[in-house]
């Protein structure tokens, strides 16, 4: 192991205690740091309740931040230490963030024996909890018609 992957994974689990001192009513016991060219560029913690937002998750906050101070959407050659196994949607936009290397410490079977649901979402993904949640598609001309007018868009930029 490298001197920063230890640093960086220390620096996660710290983000992870930053709501223990208010009995973690501001969010989650997860924490996460970013590392560019071996530095720490970014970090976070889970702040869902305090922000009212299910997407503030520690990793969600930390890329949040990193593409601020990186000034990109494209996080490609950076690094990501969480203090647990990204649910569905952080590994979501990890990927959509172009990062290709995590470190995590707790486990998603152990972040669902304190509670959280990630499994849940991980068997719908799978096919085997399909009464989770409605999903039905419904047809439009004008929705396809911007897809369209975008394939034929030359300057666009993919991501």
């Amino acid at each position: 192991m490298k001197e920063i992957d230890k640093e960086a994974m220390e620096v996660a689990i710290e983000e992870s205690e930053k709501n223990k001192s208010n009995d973690y009513t501001k969010g989650g016991p997860f924490g996460c740091a970013i590392v560019k060219d071996n530095k720490i560029i970014a970090k976070g913690h889970n702040t869902v309740v305090q922000s009212k937002d299910p997407t503030a998750h520690a990793e969600i906050n930390a890329i949040r931040k990193a593409c601020k101070e990186l000034d990109t959407h494209d996080l490609t050659d950076c690094v990501l230490y969480t203090s647990a196994e990204p649910c569905p949607m952080c590994l979501s936009a990890i990927i959509w963030a172009n990062i290709k290397e995590v470190y995590y410490a707790n486990t998603k079977e152990e972040v669902d024996e304190i509670g959280f649901r990630d499994d849940d979402i991980y068997d719908y993904l799978q096919g085997k909890n399909q009464k989770f949640i409605k999903l039905k598609q419904i047809d439009s001309d004008k929705a396809e018609e911007v897809f369209d007018d975008f394939m034929e868009t030359k300057n666009k930029q993919i991501y």
